[in-house]
């Protein structure tokens, strides 16, 4: 059987505002396999320290996964190391996370991190910064690795339990309870506040500040896992693993890692070519516009995921070239799940909408 989910993470609009924002959307292969499938759904803690999308993709690739409610003993997924790799970097013992740099915005009595993908670090520009970083890194006896401009890796053995989050978790809200806790929290406030004061008054900063970008005035750490071999695809959901171009989130691309097969930059014509027995689409380009509430843009991108995936994919499984397809959306606290197969579109007297987005 030919099997394809797509994952869709924030396609549910706030439950507040889902008939405003999708009231004149016009997305008809989307509302006929939402109309014409069937629905699961599952709700999260909204103090989580993982977005349910990304709970979701670690329970799929075989990690550990926090149960849903267990908000107290939560930490984000072990995916470090599997990002290292997906980036051809090699590493073989040694407990490492993953390091963004970031912006934190001062409001008015508390701290808050912002989206990490409106940072838009060149490579040049996280050089200067990363070698501003490393002495004070080699100073805490800490190894620092360079993966991309924006992600970038550190060894911390002797910190196996410390809980940390996301970042699009914590995007937008006051960090504190987001924060890593837990050993080694200390040690690494410690060694964040001495490279965030380097970073205050480096020049890099203050030319960013001109020309009207964000100042890169901290770094997010989360990822924590262990150099050990990858699970056996046997233990993952999925043997494919397919991701287009430009996603917006680069550290997704590690769950491919996960996976007998990982395909990137592909369109729908190389999904349905592949035939997957049980494949993963992972289109993320609605994250970005829903953590920053601009829904205008989050419309938009719906409109371009219709055309380019959601229209495509239908044509291939009226025509049997698929078999099931499977819609996995997700907001900040739920997940709806609806699958749709060759059979369930043959209910012709069931009219296309997009209900199944508004609870």
């Amino acid at each position: 059987m030919i099997h394809i989910d797509i994952l869709l993470p924030f396609g549910l609009p706030p439950p507040e505002l889902a008939r405003d924002v999708l009231r004149d959307l016009k997305v008809p292969a989307l509302a006929t396999l939402l109309a014409r499938s069937n629905c699961k759904r599952q709700t999260f803690d909204e103090f989580a320290r993982a977005l349910p999308h990304e709970a979701w993709l670690a329970s799929q690739a075989g990690l550990p996964a926090s149960a849903p409610s267990d908000s107290e003993h939560q930490s984000s997924p072990p995916i470090a190391v599997a990002a290292m790799r997906a980036l051809g970097l090699s590493v073989d013992q040694g407990i490492w996370f993953m390091l963004h740099p970031a912006h934190i915005h001062v409001a008015r009595d508390h701290l808050v991190l912002t989206d990490l993908r409106q940072v838009n670090l060149t490579d040049a520009d996280a050089r200067q910064l990363f070698d501003v970083a490393i002495p004070l890194f080699e100073e805490a006896g800490r190894s620092l690795v360079y993966g991309n401009a924006n992600t970038w890796f550190m060894r911390a053995d002797d910190w196996h339990d410390l809980r940390t989050s996301t970042p699009d978790a914590t995007c937008g809200h006051n960090i504190d309870i987001w924060m890593p806790q837990g050993e080694g929290e200390r040690a690494w406030r410690k060694l964040q506040n001495e490279v965030q004061m380097a970073w205050f008054t480096h020049p890099l900063n203050q030319q960013r500040e001109a020309r009207g970008l964000q100042s890169v005035n901290s770094l997010w750490l989360w990822g924590g896992s262990a150099a050990a071999p990858l699970p056996s695809t046997g233990q993952a959901t999925y043997r494919e693993v397919f991701s287009p171009a430009g996603m917006s989130s680069g550290w997704l691309a590690a769950f491919g890692q996960f996976a007998a097969t990982a395909v990137a930059d592909c369109r729908a014509g190389d999904i349905v070519s592949a035939a997957p027995q049980h494949g993963l689409l992972i289109l993320d380009q609605l994250i970005q516009p829903a953590l920053t509430a601009e829904w205008s843009s989050w419309l938009q991108q719906l409109r371009t995921l219709e055309s380019d995936w959601f229209a495509p994919l239908l044509q291939a499984l009226q025509s049997g070239k698929l078999d099931r397809l499977s819609l996995v959306f997700t907001d900040n606290t739920r997940i709806t799940a609806s699958t749709a197969s060759r059979l369930s579109l043959k209910k012709f007297w069931v009219k296309p909408a997009l209900t199944g987005l508004l609870s």
